[in-house]
């Protein structure tokens, strides 16, 4: 199996833990491997490994990294064999890895990888997901990545940006802390610039949401999120799980805990403004920006 490893230098960690990568792949001179700055340069260094027919591509970086990544590989030339993808938790942010089961230490998760690859044991640790492709209206190119979230959580990850420093604590620690300052402030019906709801329309599988002020809508074909959140709880085999909450939507303060373990409690009903469903498609129309994979879009008017 031809392996390669994609390293992204930027992506969170320190700078010893990036030495001891190179090291280790050292150890392993038929595992090809590319090192970028950033994720910017992400295009470059796979254009650098496109000929070389990789079966597995090993991705050290965080969500932003997988995110670039999956992009590149699935909207080139549909008749390209796409390689397998193993995420290591190598960023700031490593929601996909963490729920992939990826070792919290990427680099005794790619050691492991590496001893499984050469005893022949990978098949043991393949794990099947589909991946979210996110087209636009707008004249963006279309994105592919694991987590999408509209409005409030585009306007809390850029505000966990601005409030703490470069580096993991713009991560889980950053991301932890506002989510449970957010929660409070929804909660108890507090509103502010972040909190503010935003007009959507949401049709799901064809079938309209009842139009309106939401405040948020988040969709993952992932089973957890970061710090073990899931605020899913629809049911059936569709692969895209899709969350809405109406701005209006009763009960908030007792439902909130219930919501983000996708538990929730008998009034957390679509009637009461609580949407929960997996579905194969999810149409929005928005003015107020998204994420995917932490990485930010910009709001656009009526996109």
């Amino acid at each position: 199996m031809r392996i390669a490893v994609l390293n992204n230098l930027r992506a969170g960690r320190s700078g010893r833990l990036v030495s001891e990568v190179l090291s280790l792949l050292r150890q392993y001179p038929d595992v090809l491997h590319a090192e970028t700055q950033d994720i910017a340069a992400v295009p470059e260094a796979l254009a650098e490994l496109a000929g070389e027919e990789v079966d597995l591509l090993v991705v050290n970086g965080g969500d932003g990294s997988l995110q670039h990544t999956l992009t590149e590989l699935l909207a080139r030339d549909p008749t390209v064999p796409v390689p397998l993808v193993a995420p290591l938790r190598g960023g700031r942010t490593n929601t996909s890895a963490r729920d992939l089961g990826g070792n919290r230490n990427p680099l005794k998760g790619l050691a492991g990888l590496l001893e499984a690859a050469k005893a022949d044991r990978l098949a043991e640790r393949f794990v099947e997901r589909a991946v979210l492709r996110v087209a636009f209206d707008k004249g963006h190119a279309v994105q592919y990545g694991m987590f999408f979230g509209a409005g409030l959580i585009r306007r809390a990850i850029a505000l966990t940006h601005r409030l703490f420093p470069p580096g993991r604590s713009q991560g889980v620690l950053g991301a932890g802390l506002m989510t449970g300052a957010l929660v409070l402030r929804l909660a108890l019906r507090r509103t502010d610039s972040v909190l503010a709801p935003d007009k959507l329309q949401i049709v799901l599988d064809g079938e309209p949401v009842r139009e309106g002020e939401f405040r948020l809508a988040l969709a993952t074909t992932l089973d957890h999120q970061f710090l073990n959140i899931n605020p899913f709880w629809g049911s059936g085999p569709a692969p895209v799980r899709f969350t809405c909450l109406a701005a209006s939507a009763k009960g908030m303060r007792s439902a909130a805990l219930g919501i983000l373990r996708g538990r929730p409690k008998p009034h957390v009903t679509p009637k009461n403004g609580y949407v929960s469903r997996n579905v194969e498609c999810a149409k929005l129309r928005l003015d107020c920006g998204f994420t995917i994979d932490g990485e930010l879009f910009e709001p656009e008017p009526d996109e």
